[in-house]
């Protein structure tokens, strides 16, 4: 037989989460009007205007523009394109939403009728075609979204919200340049972190939450391999650089099969390989390009230290003279650690997600490869920010196993369930970490 007290609390708790149903349905048809209204327009712009790294001049402009005219307090150019918006509304913790908004240097072959038609003439003096094959333009126009959500409900939180819109994920130095031009000392700086990141491989109106590792580090490598040029019919007078770079291609897969524990993430990936010049002519050099990717520090230095190590040994082994050993450079600028979600956080995230979107929301896969996101340079251990950073689908649910992947000229997503989706998880993690006490 129920008490008085039992019978008040069912009732207290029938209430709150009548309350929490309510507000999400409020909330979700909220977006749904601005996405009518405007979000589709500005998603459409953004995908057919398209910019590379580091020279996101009109992308960065417009949403200057569309935030300073939401009423927050924007500054652009912090760490070259990237724009900072600030709302202070009281008491409370600070919390940090990114958005990156490159693209890349791809021909768009979508068949979509907003394809991109753009190029640019990119950093190495090289017109390029360019179109947004990763989701960028998601991602930007659902910070959009949610900073109009996140200003109509200042009375249902407290505390600081700082908006980024962030320039060059794709080449893994927007981060970097954003904290080095001083995101965490000129403006608030977070006790919080969040941002998403659109998903071809998950289905719409899903949403992914790790509670650990999201995203593994990545290093760019160049590797010159030097040699003695001559004839390709008097190979003895000569060095060939072909064969030493061939044979340092190969011998560099030794350091993932045989140095490192196989149940521990590691990748070394030559991408591109440049040398020679006719049929019959031994060249004196050839070009190695590498990225490479790991889940701990530790095995993250193994992998660089063992390549230089590799470079010169196979080279000295093929009789390169100590003079024309190779030169191995790690980019200064192409390069981040892996990516961690505090798991506290993430699950505080997890939590109002399924509160306020509902149970059949959330999606758990393994991770299917080794990605790289320098969000991790917010996250830093040594930041004490707290990051979650997580996925939301962007393909319908039958055509998810068909549908291209991400950088392919093919990539194409739902825009109108990745924009909704992105834009009320952003706000519902932004509500639970700026929830009035």
């Amino acid at each position: 037989m129920r008490t008085l007290a039992t019978t008040a609390a069912l009732m207290i708790l029938a209430a709150a989460s009548s309350a929490t149903a309510q507000t999400s349905n409020s909330l979700k048809d909220a977006i749904q009007r601005d996405y009518e209204t405007s979000l589709s327009a500005i998603f459409d712009d953004f995908h057919r205007h398209p910019e590379l790294s580091g020279m996101e001049v009109r992308t960065s402009a417009r949403m200057a523009a569309l935030l300073t005219g939401l009423g927050y307090d924007v500054t652009p150019g912090v760490g070259g394109t990237g724009v900072v918006a600030v709302l202070r509304n009281g008491d409370g913790p600070t919390v940090m939403m990114r958005a990156d908004m490159d693209g890349l240097p791809l021909k768009e072959n979508s068949g979509l009728a907003n394809a991109s038609t753009v190029t640019q003439v990119d950093a190495d003096g090289t017109e390029k075609p360019v179109m947004h094959a990763c989701g960028h333009d998601v991602h930007i126009t659902a910070l959009v979204g949610a900073a109009r959500q996140m200003m109509e409900r200042k009375g249902d939180w407290s505390g600081t919200l700082v908006l980024i819109v962030q320039p060059a994920e794709e080449r893994i130095f927007g981060a970097r340049a954003m904290i080095e031009d001083g995101l965490y000392s000129r403006f608030p700086k977070p006790d919080y972190a969040i941002a998403f990141h659109v998903a071809a491989d998950l289905p719409t109106g899903r949403v992914e939450v790790p509670l650990g590792i999201v995203s593994s580090s990545s290093d760019s490598v160049d590797i010159a391999v030097h040699g003695v040029g001559t004839h390709g019919a008097y190979p003895h007078l000569g060095v060939d650089p072909v064969l030493v770079a061939s044979s340092i291609v190969v011998n560099l897969q030794s350091l993932r099969s045989r140095e490192i524990n196989p149940l521990e993430g590691a990748v070394v990936t030559v991408g591109a390989v440049h040398g020679g010049i006719k049929h019959n002519i031994i060249s004196d050099r050839v070009d190695l390009q590498l990225t490479v990717r790991a889940d701990t520090p530790e095995v993250r230095a193994r992998l660089l230290d063992g390549i230089d190590r590799v470079a010169r040994g196979t080279a000295e082994a093929l009789g390169v003279p100590e003079d024309k050993l190779p030169d191995v450079v790690r980019s200064p600028t192409e390069t981040t650690p892996a990516t961690h979600n505090d798991p506290a956080t993430a699950q505080r995230v997890r939590d109002a997600i399924v509160a306020a979107m509902g149970n059949g929301v959330l999606i758990d896969q393994p991770r299917t490869g080794m990605g790289a996101e320098d969000f991790a340079y917010f996250v830093t251990p040594d930041s004490d920010v707290k990051g979650v950073y997580f996925s939301v689908g962007g393909t319908p649910a039958a055509e998810v196993d068909t549908a291209p992947g991400h950088h392919s000229p093919l990539f194409k997503i739902d825009p109108e369930p990745s924009v909704t989706t992105g834009t009320e998880a952003m706000v519902v993690a932004g509500l639970a970490l700026l929830a009035k006490s």
